[in-house]
């Protein structure tokens, strides 16, 4: 790209107003990872039709796949989108796992909001000089950064890790003041993927680290938390798949309870990613399914498009509490 372009032309904003009133206001934002079209209208549709402010996320292979000037072209039409079914929303476009300076400073230039730099597998020291060099890049063009402390177990896109660490709070003050970060992700139980935890038969899904989440909160109050692999791994979704031919045993994910009660703590930003691809995934297998003779991908994405406003729509309203906030 020749010529940096400004989130702002593009109608939109960064995350700093709307942590600190999610903070304020015991709820969080949710961020919605998006690859295509479809599931860009939905986010934008439901948000729209809850009121709700939302994170369009995007992780580096989402950008390769999307295409990083079509990406920016999307979000203008989501900001215009939104406008036009209701006075418009708060919409922040995000960089999700950004995993070097260069692509963050990449999706800077080319109109992101916010971007977050993760940094997380690197030793303290390097995980602190990364993180503060992309936020005094970032910071130039008013765009906010979110870090990492701790590391998720999981697979989402190209961030692989065998085992979590959690977040070590006493960590988290140091990490604050050297990097002048403006939201942190932190580890205490979630994961990534639709397989977030190894079950055996008659065991339930084990509570998130509250305890760590609330010594986080005392050394660093009031500073907006990030929770990623916040995906519930709708069961009824997990079971449509299989129904039509999906193999998807053990798929169990974060409760939703959980979440609605780390929402109404310091964390104020919730990324949902496997719970929007399985929502589709299992509607378009239901359709093909049903209807064998159907070739219209208008029909088949259609209704998978539909399908994922009603999961956004409830996730905004019981889950993370943002809707209405708009």
């Amino acid at each position: 790209m020749s010529k940096a372009v400004s989130y702002k032309d593009l109608g939109l904003v960064n995350s700093r107003e709307l942590f600190r009133s999610a903070v304020a206001g015991g709820y969080a934002i949710p961020a919605y990872n998006f690859n295509n079209l479809e599931q860009l209208q939905a986010i934008v549709t439901a948000c729209s039709e809850t009121r709700s402010p939302v994170i369009l996320q995007v992780s580096k292979g989402a950008r390769n796949y999307a295409n990083e000037t079509m990406l920016r072209y999307m979000a203008m039409g989501a900001v215009e989108m939104a406008r036009e079914m209701g006075g418009g929303l708060p919409i922040v476009l995000h960089l999700d796992h950004g995993d070097s300076f260069e692509l963050c400073q990449s999706c800077i230039d080319s109109g992101f909001s916010s971007v977050m730099i993760d940094g997380s597998h690197l030793p303290y020291d390097e995980n602190v000089a990364l993180t503060r060099k992309v936020v005094e890049y970032a910071h130039q063009y008013d765009v906010t950064v979110e870090g990492e402390l701790g590391v998720l177990a999981g697979i989402e896109d190209d961030v692989v890790a065998e085992k979590s660490t959690y977040t070590q709070p006493d960590e988290d003050e140091d990490f604050v003041k050297k990097t002048s970060v403006d939201s942190l992700a932190i580890s205490i139980g979630t994961s990534h993927g639709a397989y977030k935890f190894k079950l055996k038969e008659g065991e339930s899904v084990p509570p998130l680290r509250f305890d760590i989440l609330e010594e986080v909160e005392q050394r660093i109050p009031g500073f907006p938390i990030v929770l990623h692999g916040a995906s519930s791994v709708v069961p009824a979704y997990v079971a449509l798949i299989n129904q039509y031919g999906g193999q998807m045993d053990g798929a169990v994910g974060v409760p939703e309870d959980q979440l609605r009660r780390a929402a109404k703590s310091a964390v104020c930003k919730i990324n949902i990613d496997s719970d929007g691809r399985l929502a589709v995934t299992a509607k378009i297998r239901e359709f093909l399914a049903n209807n064998p003779s159907e070739f219209d991908p208008r029909k088949y994405l259609g209704a998978a498009r539909s399908e994922l406003v009603t999961l956004i729509k409830n996730k905004n309203e019981a889950v993370l509490g943002s809707a209405g906030k708009a």
